[in-house]
Order: structure tokens, then C-alpha cells, then sequence
């Protein structure tokens, strides 16, 4: 009796422990098919056709203009969706305490944001390649005593909250204790620089790249000293899940870097405003106040076929919005037109303000229409001004001379750094139209880049004021 339970109980165990095996195999067989059927996530994006990136309102990342979405990161963004074949999609931020949160809940691809790469975010984060370098200033108000070093500080020091400055300072005060700043949240590097200014606070920290940019609109904005050495910009990504997405990110960075779409990109943003003239900044933006309001109906007049701001800065340059200005060449006027040039466009007196900027206006987009069409904007703008300058046939040896070496004649930044080798014997006598002070060409156009760039600013903040401010209203 006592063997047949026995039995009877190895046969049940038995049972049991064939349902378990069963039941174990047939798991691992569903869960080996959900594996194989489970898509990744840059498969998710191509079924989806849009990606969906996080970044912030800002001059070097994300904003909009009178002709739609710009920015460096924007711009960039764009190329990477159109290397996929997906719509993109911009999710905006004014801070980064909002920016992280939507990366690691998945509301986002990744985020493309003008960011540092920090020992403490690579902790949390993948990065792609990376696409430039950047350096941390600390900066103060001109006409206070300049910094030279942390210990030099004597007032109030703020910076974003969250932010790469932020982890550098944390570094820095392990060997300086008495390094003390604050936090803050609301306020980005941007709006920092306006409370410097305004004297509401006495220093703050700014990655180089954003003080490029905003040095052309506050002037009075100085560096004390480079408060961190250059360290890599990059998007970032999740570090859980597969790795399809930043495989993906790592061949698009590898084709642009070598194509010269990044090159392109980055002389497009930062590369005419490499160097900073404290009193020719303030001059210009002096000139915009005072002398520019006076002669503005007849830009926006002729600037009927060309951004009547570009017209202004293009006559700037020239002329210094001087009606009566003249050189020793014999070229005069607010355009500063040739004699020859000016009886082509139809003008009979070169002092005649109107007359000169009506000629200027027509001349101008002549030359641009006389570029080949392959030439995308704004390229095409800058090489008529060059032209303008230096003269069509000189330009054209100077692209061919880009050809020659395996660069894009058709890219200004290619060219331009061409250009001065036009001043080289060994270069220019193996042109058309032989020796040219190439270099000035190159330094005309990037004046007017940031001319024109400031102007733009001051158009729109005045457009802005004049939305918000409020309206009057009579009693009755």
C-alpha cells in the first residue's frame, strides 16, 4: 500500500514538474516571439514618419522669424529628420528644468539643445557625436572693474539653474570655498545679460557661442576672464533601450561633417561674428537710433524685392548713411556707387539720397540674379555682395580656385576662405582676371552680416514693443 502511494506521488510530481516545463518552454517561445516582433525605436519613428525633439526658445537653438522656424539647432534638427525621410517636430522649452524631464519620460526623441557634454550628464545621458566646441565666460557690465580671476569677484554672481555653469562652479569651489553664487530658474543666459545691464545683478556665466551672438545687440557687455576651458556640444539621448536611434545620429553626424553641411550651418550662425569691435557696435547701433529712422521710409520703399534691412546694412557699410560720402576711387554716395554704375541704373545725381539707394537697390539684385541658380540662399546673397565688392570676374576666380582644391564653389564659406589667396602670385597669375585684395571682400560681406543681423533684431524688438505696449485711449 505504502509503494503504491509512493508511486501514485512520484507520478503526480512527475506531472507537475512536465506541466512546469511545459509551461516554461512556452513562455520563452512567447516571450522569443514578442522579442523578435518588439520594434526599435528609430523603427517606431520611421512608422510614425516624424521624430520629435526637444530643445530651447533661444538665438542659437530655436526661434521664430518673420519667414518661420530658425536657429542653429532647429536648422540641424531639420537636415537629420530629412536624412530619415520624417516630419519633424519641435517641442520648445524656456528652461532646462522642463527640457531633461520630457527625455527621460519619452515625450521626446532626444534633445537638440546647444548642450555640454558634463561627467555628471553622462552619467544620465547618451550623446551623439559631437558637432562644435564652446567655452564658458564669465561676464560683467562695461565700465565696471573687470574680473581677472574668481577671487577678483565683488558682487552677485547668477546662473541658469541646471545648468553646465552650474556643475563647474561646483567644481571650482571645491578649491575655492569662498566661490558663492545663485540659482535661477526663471531667467535664461539671455535675460542674465539684461539684469548685468541693468545693474540688478553683478556677473553671470555664458557659454561663448550665445555671448557671440548677443555681444552684436548689447555692446556693453564685457568678458571678465574664461571661466572653462572649450568642452563638446551634443544632442542627447537615453541611455536605456536599444541603440538604434544614436547608431542612426552617429552615421548622420559622420555624412555632415564630412559633406560640409556642418561647416555650411556653422558659418550661417557664427561665422561672421567670430570677432567683436566694442566701438564699431556701438557706433552702428547709435547710427540705428539717431540717423537710420530719417532715411528708413526710402530703404523700405526700394526694398520692395530685397529685405529693406539688408539694403540698410549694405548702405551702412558703404556710406555710413552718409548722403554726401565719397572715396579716393571716385565712388560716392549713400550707395557709394561708380559713375559708370550709376548711369546703368539710371541715376543722375549720386548725392541724391533716394536716387542712390533706387540705383543700389536695382544694381544689387542684378548681381543676384546673375548668380547660377544652383546657389542656395543666402550663399547667393553673400557672393553678390561680394561681388559688389570685388567685382563678378574676380569672384568667379576665386570659386574656381575652390573648385581646383575639392571644395564647394558654390558655398560661401568655402569661397571666402579663398578668396584672399587672390593677393598670392602663385594663385593669381593662373587667373582670368589676375591680383585682388581678396580679403577685403570677405571682411565687406561679414560686415554686413552682422549689420544686417542687428538690424533685424532691432526691427523685431520694435514690432514687439509695439504689440505690447499698451494703447491709449481718450476719454470721451
Amino acid at each position: 500500500m505504502v509503494t503504491r502511494l509512493l508511486e501514485d506521488s512520484f507520478f503526480d510530481t512527475k506531472q507537475a514538474l512536465w506541466r512546469l516545463c511545459c509551461l516554461v518552454v512556452l513562455f520563452a517561445v512567447l516571450s522569443g516571439c514578442y522579442q523578435e516582433k518588439q520594434t526599435s525605436q528609430l523603427e517606431r519613428i520611421h512608422e510614425k514618419g516624424s521624430i520629435t525633439v526637444g530643445t530651447l526658445f533661444g538665438p542659437n537653438t530655436y526661434y521664430i522669424d518673420a519667414e518661420g522656424p530658425a536657429g542653429f539647432e532647429y536648422e540641424l534638427a531639420k537636415k537629420y529628420a530629412d536624412h530619415l525621410g520624417v516630419n519633424l517636430q519641435i517641442v520648445p522649452s524656456y528652461n532646462l528644468e522642463a527640457l531633461f524631464p520630457m527625455l527621460e519620460k519619452g515625450e521626446v526623441d532626444f534633445l537638440a539643445a546647444g548642450l555640454a557634454v558634463t561627467p555628471k550628464r553622462l552619467e544620465k545621458y547618451s550623446f551623439a557625436p559631437s558637432y562644435d566646441n564652446i567655452s564658458q565666460k564669465l561676464v560683467f557690465k562695461q565700465g565696471k572693474k573687470r574680473p581677472r580671476k574668481l577671487q577678483d569677484l565683488d558682487g552677485n554672481l547668477v546662473v541658469t539653474a541646471l545648468s553646465s555653469h552650474v556643475e563647474n562652479l561646483q567644481k571650482l569651489q571645491v578649491e575655492h570655498p569662498e566661490l558663492s553664487w545663485q540659482e535661477n530658474s526663471e531667467l535664461d543666459a539671455q535675460e542674465l545679460l539684461l539684469e548685468i545691464l541693468d545693474d540688478n545683478i553683478d556677473y553671470t556665466v555664458i557659454d561663448s557661442n550665445t555671448l557671440a551672438i548677443n555681444r552684436r545687440y548689447y555692446p556693453e557687455i564685457s568678458i571678465g576672464f574664461t571661466i572653462k576651458k572649450p568642452e563638446p556640444l551634443a544632442w542627447a539621448v537615453k541611455k536605456q533601450g536599444d541603440h538604434s536611434l544614436l547608431t542612426s545620429l552617429v552615421e548622420f553626424f559622420g555624412e555632415v561633417h564630412h559633406d560640409g553641411t556642418l561647416l555650411a550651418l556653422d558659418d550661417k550662425y557664427y561665422g561672421h561674428i567670430e570677432s567683436f569691435n566694442y566701438v564699431d557696435t556701438r557706433t552702428f547701433i547709435k547710427a540705428i537710433e539717431k540717423t537710420l529712422p530719417k532715411y528708413r521710409p526710402l530703404f523700405e520703399k526700394y526694398g520692395e524685392n530685397i529685405d529693406w534691412r539688408l539694403l540698410a546694412a549694405i548702405s551702412y557699410q558703404e556710406s555710413h548713411w552718409n548722403p554726401k560720402a565719397r572715396s579716393y576711387t571716385g565712388v560716392r554716395g549713400m550707395m557709394m556707387l561708380t559713375l559708370p554704375t550709376a548711369r546703368q541704373m539710371g541715376v543722375k545725381s549720386r548725392l541724391d539720397a533716394e536716387q542712390s539707394i533706387r540705383g543700389g537697390s536695382k544694381y544689387i539684385l542684378q548681381l543676384i540674379n546673375r548668380m547660377p541658380d544652383r546657389i542656395p540662399m543666402p550663399d547667393k546673397i553673400w557672393f553678390a555682395l561680394a561681388s559688389y565688392n570685388v567685382g563678378f570676374g574676380h569672384l568667379n576666380d576665386a570659386r574656381i580656385i575652390t573648385q581646383q582644391q575639392g571644395g564647394d564653389p558654390d558655398r560661401w564659406v568655402e569661397v571666402k576662405s579663398r578668396l584672399p589667396l587672390l593677393k598670392q602670385k602663385k594663385y593669381y597669375k593662373k587667373t582670368k582676371y589676375g591680383y585682388a585684395r581678396g580679403d577685403e571682400p570677405v571682411n565687406y560681406v561679414e560686415n554686413i552680416r552682422r549689420y544686417y543681423d542687428t538690424l533685424q533684431w532691432f526691427d523685431e524688438k520694435q514690432k514687439t514693443q509695439a504689440l505690447t505696449s499698451p494703447t491709449q485711449v481718450s476719454a470721451d
